[in-house]
């Protein structure tokens, strides 16, 4: 008679690709379960004397990647029409090369 694995047996030889679902491997889902997230305020209009000037690459860089891309409203915490303003100022600060496009590869 041969053996049958029932559902409830494990097998520990390393050889489980198919079940990233349990590890939280690809796949939409997730995020943060539990616990207090804070949350993110729009540094724009919590200080009225910060103003969004593409003239200013220094304030500019906190919402461009370390490749030269934007930082999405989500992961930055502006409002959306905070975004809006820093998003148009960095693509004019590119035109006129005071901040770049992309970073040079080493």
């Amino acid at each position: 008679m041969a053996h049958q694995e029932s559902d409830l047996d494990t097998d520990f030889d390393g050889d489980d690709r198919g079940d990233d679902r349990k590890r939280g491997g690809r796949g939409g889902g997730g995020g943060k379960r539990g616990g207090f997230a804070r949350r993110k305020v729009c540094r724009f209009c919590a200080d009225k004397a910060v103003k969004i000037d593409y003239k200013d690459p220094q304030t500019l860089k906190y919402f461009i990647t370390d490749r030269g891309k934007i930082v999405p409203r989500r992961i930055s915490g502006n409002c959306a029409k905070c975004q809006r303003k820093v998003a148009l100022a960095i693509k004019r600060s590119r035109m006129v090369a005071l901040m770049p496009f992309t970073v040079t590869g080493k």
